[in-house]
């Protein structure tokens, strides 16, 4: 808006409601614009990065049957290179701690991290061995991904990576991250930021060798749809959630992704009253997915306010429950979902470092995933601070704070 257009408003007889309208619009399309990146921008990740080949096919194919690609990709990937080259590209410094060998696929792996912007100076490099890979079947028709992994070798070995270097990493660093890989080096890493006092987030996508020892140590965990189930027993997931809180005192906030139905999110509250209201935790989400507004095509949420969740044969546990909903793509726009998990967490972790509040971060993250499904690869649809659909997100979610707080 230019200040001609603005002084015009004011002429009019509606001025004062046209002036608050142009400067709220002005403001937030400045924030948008800018999106500056947080002081304290250095995270450090444990976990692996691999070479992704990825066929994208027109179906998926039927056993003993041939058939051609419809578009082929080689690019980096990996749970962890994914999420800190997304927090790279909104704007933070990371630091990833993983292995590779000394080969083709291992320097590409090494090159792409360091365009973008990740510090790979703490990566141990074997002379001998294969970097880890993965073939992505990419479903054009069901919108579905194939992962065939096949791991490096030799495996990282906790002393491959000396005290210096771990201190080194270390230095500065506003949060730690692990996605759950090389689970003997992230454990020394989860412990050293515990004695620093720096938080740790794990990314819980399955049950693994050495998990429990890091998520008895983390300060936030995202899972996968599967997962909390899997590694609670609980009959639902938002028992399961409850059960995560109970088990594991230090964590601060659970995160389960459901793909395209968005997240549940459990926050612990530090203020468990006696007089806070008790209520079923599936009753409370049956609750608030009465009030999504199925209407709306970007990412938004729904929450509870702070009460004690009862989950039937486990126990109580006091916090608030969020529902955090997922954009809604177009089907033309709709290209892989490949990374879109290891997107919403690199977000999270960049949330994080900003201090949002989670009405804020599980729609920005939300949203970041949803740009990186536009696009074929874990990494291709990665926003920057100024791509167009995260400044809209901005645009949009400025606007809801500002009705909130003059409400």
């Amino acid at each position: 808006f230019t200040a001609s257009t603005i002084f015009f408003a004011l002429s009019r007889p509606l001025s004062i409601y046209l002036c608050v309208y142009f400067y709220r619009n002005l403001r937030v399309k400045m924030a948008s614009d800018s999106l500056p990146p947080p002081e304290n921008r250095i995270v450090v990740g444990c976990g692996i990065a691999v070479v992704d080949y990825l066929a994208a096919v027109a179906a998926y194919p039927q056993p003993d049957e041939k058939i051609r690609t419809t578009s082929l990709k080689v690019q980096g990937g990996g749970n962890a290179a994914n999420a800190l080259t997304c927090m790279a590209r909104l704007g933070l410094n990371p630091r990833l701690i993983s292995k590779v060998a000394d080969d083709t696929q291992g320097r590409h792996i090494l090159d792409e991290l360091k365009a973008d912007g990740v510090d790979t100076s703490f990566f141990v490099v074997s002379k001998e061995g294969n970097t880890p890979f993965t073939y992505v079947i990419v479903d054009n028709q069901m919108k579905t991904r194939t992962c065939i992994h096949t791991p490096g070798y030799p495996p990282m070995k906790p002393d491959e990576l000396s005290r210096a270097s771990l201190l080194s990493a270390l230095d500065g660093a506003r949060i730690v991250y692990s996605d759950g890989r090389l689970h003997e080096t992230a454990l020394i890493l989860a412990q050293e930021a515990v004695r620093k006092r720096i938080p740790i987030l794990i990314d819980a996508e399955r049950v693994r060798e050495g998990l429990d020892d890091l998520l008895k140590l983390a300060d936030y965990a995202i899972c996968s749809a599967k997962f909390p189930q899997a590694w609670t027993e609980a009959p639902s997931v938002p028992s399961a959630l409850v059960s995560i809180l109970l088990r594991l005192p230090n964590i601060k906030f659970v995160i389960v992704t459901l793909g395209e139905e968005g997240c549940i999110m459990l926050e612990r509250s530090v203020d468990e009253g006696l007089q806070t209201e008790e209520i079923d935790v599936e009753i409370l989400l049956e609750s608030l997915k009465q009030q999504k507004d199925e209407s709306l095509a970007i990412p938004t949420y729904i929450s509870s306010p702070v009460t004690r969740l009862r989950a039937n044969g486990i126990a109580t546990v006091c916090g608030r429950l969020f529902l955090g909903t997922a954009e809604k793509i177009p089907p033309s726009e709709l290209i892989d979902t490949t990374g879109a998990g290891d997107a919403f967490i690199g977000a999270v972790v960049y949330a994080l470092c900003s201090n949002m509040q989670p009405e804020t971060m599980l729609p920005f993250a939300a949203q970041v995933a949803a740009a990186n499904c536009r696009a074929l690869g874990a990494r291709t649809g990665l926003p920057l601070r100024s791509d167009p659909h995260l400044a809209s997100f901005l645009h949009q979610s400025s606007k809801v704070r500002v009705t909130s707080s003059a409400t």
